[in-house]
């Protein structure tokens, strides 16, 4: 059984996830993110920049924000890596156990829109503060 505790943004909403370019500067989005095994997973879309930055650089930075990226509490650094099928499968369920009806209204459109077969889960370790 999954261990759905465990990070220190378990309970926020919504997360800013900072990745970072090959210069080294750090780009930050807002997402949803679910607690999976004592980590966070999150959905995006394959071919976002954000999945292209992890795959040259797997440190992340994370926060708690609002649905804007407002961020409103302390940063915490990490690594991410992306999903196989098994471990997608897994992360779908907890993210939609989470948001409940807004997951499926993504789900609907992303189905309509096609861009449901071009999603991507993370998966996020924190490794403490950051400063």
């Amino acid at each position: 059984m999954a261990d759905n505790q465990g990070t220190a943004l378990d309970a926020e909403r919504y997360i800013s996830l900072e990745t970072f370019r090959k210069d080294g500067s750090g780009v930050k989005t807002p997402v949803w993110a679910a607690a999976l095994d004592g980590k966070l997973v999150v959905v995006t879309d394959g071919t976002s920049h954000k999945v292209k930055r992890l795959r040259n650089d797997p440190k992340i930075r994370t926060a708690g924000c609002d649905r804007i990226g407002k961020v409103h509490g302390p940063w915490h650094a990490g690594t991410a890596k992306i999903l196989d099928d098994a471990g997608a499968a897994r992360a779908e369920a907890v993210l939609a156990k989470k948001y409940g009806f807004q997951y499926g209204i993504l789900n609907l459109f992303s189905t309509l829109s096609g861009r449901k077969k071009r999603r991507a889960y993370l998966e996020l370790t924190i490794t403490g503060p950051s400063p």
